[in-house]
């Protein structure tokens, strides 16, 4: 199990799952549906099983890659404690638990399941052949919001989706920060990254605009569903969060990515989504 638990980076979970949480009870508190605790298991489950395949089959699709890299050797698979079949096996198996759960929520999931899937996996591809991989791994992860909002209402709605587009501007931006360690190994491999297409200076900048348009959607549904104080709390501390992990890393010190990474963006994430439920069982 901690190999597995390994593989998958399960401690990285903190950054979606806190944002399926506000979705989950986006739609129970703004729409006439009930809070069910079976939909609510089975909406953990969806993102524990999405994310499980992801991250799994990105281990197996970059084993020969992790393996040329000094930073990414240690992994599982390039470090022989799973094996690249066992992986492979893993991925299959919780993409199909994906899919089967989705059956049990309602048709609109379980149709826009393989979608899920297509997207969730093929960013482990792009690396490959786009320096646009940063923002596909966003839209992985953005679509916590709007899945678990699907799972209580069955249908779309405009506030999730601004949840969605500040997740998927606000992991794009710290993505490309993260990938400013593999820079030169990047471009040694011919792989495709921000860094490595811009330098360390201008990729800077530019996850600098994307958090500046994560905070601004994160603003946003204010404007359409009612908030309280907390929820303002919530925004300013968030962006203070993004404010923070950009004077912790400079183009000639990146000494402090891990933290920036980590730290910064799973307290950002946990604490909005605690001041945003509370402050939905305020108004309410």
């Amino acid at each position: 199990m901690k190999k597995y638990l390994s593989l998958v980076t399960f401690t990285h979970t903190i950054f979606a799952m806190p944002f399926a949480f506000i979705g989950f009870f986006l739609a129970v508190t703004t729409t006439n549906r009930p809070f069910e605790w079976p939909k609510l298991l089975m909406m953990v489950l969806c993102m524990v099983f999405a994310r499980n395949s992801a991250m799994a089959f990105n281990r197996y699709l970059d084993r020969d890659i992790d393996a040329k890299n000094p930073r990414t050797l240690q992994r599982d698979i390039p470090a022989g404690r799973i094996s690249a079949r066992n992986a492979l096996i893993f991925t299959l198996t919780n993409c199909a638990l994906f899919i089967g759960t989705t059956w049990f929520i309602n048709p609109l999931c379980f149709y826009l399941s393989p979608v899920a899937l297509l997207v969730v996996l093929g960013y482990s591809a792009t690396k490959r052949f786009t320096a646009l991989c940063h923002m596909v791994l966003g839209l992985g992860l953005s679509l916590a919001p709007i899945g678990a909002y699907l799972v209580v209402t069955g249908e779309f709605a405009l506030t999730p989706i601004f949840f969605s587009l500040s997740v998927l501007c606000w992991v794009s931006g710290f993505d490309i920060i993260y990938a400013l360690q593999d820079e030169d190994f990047d471009r040694s491999q011919s792989l495709h990254s921000i860094p490595a297409y811009l330098g360390k200076a201008r990729a800077l900048n530019l996850s600098t605009l994307l958090h500046v348009f994560s905070a601004i959607f994160i603003m946003m549904p204010a404007l359409v569903t009612q908030v309280g104080f907390l929820y303002y709390i919530g925004i300013a501390f968030f962006c203070a969060m993004l404010i923070y992990q950009h004077l912790l890393v400079k183009p000639n010190d990146l000494s402090r990515v891990n933290f920036a990474f980590m730290t910064t963006n799973g307290i950002a994430s946990v604490v909005f989504a605690v001041l945003f439920l509370l402050d939905r069982i305020w108004i309410r």
